[in-house]
């Protein structure tokens, strides 16, 4: 293990990633599974940002949040994948403890304006929902850019919270981490300094995101969902349905996955659940989140087929 001396620190220079399995096999099956996930997460993500930004039908407040959540998504996996697919082919996998910083202040960032732009997004079918009249005054660009700007500066400081605190862990003892990227709860179990003010200040920083965004998404659907039940047309409320099932779905299994890595006792569960948990939520969900909407939202499949049907007679 390489370290340097400080004073009174010992500051390691880098860390082992032990990664996914040990299993040659299984590493060249992985390798090759979750490249092609990552290409179609990058390909997939990118074609919406792109649709969304030439389709004039698709300039509305909605495919804005979307193209950001979709922009948050390349960065999500970006921040872990690459790195995790070399572990694959390499016998060690180390990262410099900059590195170290840099992948988990990356992850951070994105994972939390994930969240608030999940709850920007809801806030966007409560009011065309529950207020359609006042839909344009309440969603005008102001307020859109406004919640934007929440989402990348909550994620700035979240980022940052965990950033810091790590830099004021000390390792002295192994440098191996039982994960494929840099999280913070197996770095901390690496620590020989006191761990206490880092874990609490990275819970409340973290965890007010979740529980915020959480109580948002849950109070909107709350409203939305008696809001649907009132109405008398059953037209209207097929249609109302239809507007937040692909939000709805993907609001569930990125929350779903978190909850159980971050809520859920750690006694709970073992550290391989974990790492295929996180590997669900930063690899896969990014993946699922454009299937999910262009999949299941009419006006997205129109705008597509409008510009495939200019390309092929043009």
């Amino acid at each position: 293990m390489d370290s340097l001396g400080h004073g009174n620190h010992t500051a390691m220079t880098g860390f082992i990633l032990l990664g996914l399995t040990n299993d040659p096999v299984l590493r060249i099956i992985l390798f090759t599974i979750i490249l092609c996930i990552y290409l179609v997460t990058i390909c997939g993500n990118l074609s919406t940002i792109i649709l969304i930004r030439i389709s004039a039908q698709l300039h509305h407040p909605m495919y804005f949040f979307l193209s950001h959540l979709a922009l948050a998504d390349v960065g999500y996996s970006s921040s872990v994948t690459p790195n995790m697919l070399v572990n694959f082919l390499v016998e060690t996998n180390t990262i410099s403890y900059p590195g170290c910083a840099i992948q988990l202040g990356s992850a951070v960032f994105f994972g939390s304006t994930e969240c608030i732009l999940l709850a920007a997004m809801t806030y966007d079918r409560f009011t065309a929902i529950c207020s359609p009249l006042l839909y344009s005054t309440k969603m005008s660009t102001r307020v859109c850019v406004q919640l934007l700007t929440v989402a990348y500066v909550g994620g700035f400081f979240d980022a940052s919270s965990f950033t810091i605190c790590f830099y004021f862990l000390l390792f002295c003892g192994p440098n191996q981490v039982n994960h494929f990227f840099c999280d913070f709860a197996p770095l901390v179990e690496l620590s020989c300094s006191d761990i206490s003010i880092p874990a609490v200040v990275t819970s409340f920083t973290a965890g007010s995101i979740i529980v915020v965004t959480a109580v948002v998404i849950t109070v909107s659907y709350f409203y939305i969902l008696i809001t649907i039940l009132k109405m008398h047309s059953t037209e209207g409320r097929h249609k109302a349905f239809s507007t937040c099932t692909s939000h709805l779905t993907a609001v569930t299994l990125f929350y779903g996955t978190i909850t159980f890595i971050y809520v859920m006792p750690k006694s709970s569960y073992s550290s391989d659940q974990n790492k295929v948990v996180s590997v669900f939520y930063m690899v896969v969900i990014p993946m699922l989140n454009p299937l999910i909407y262009s999949l299941r939202n009419n006006e997205i499949k129109g705008a597509l087929k409008r510009k495939l049907a200019r390309k092929i007679f043009s």
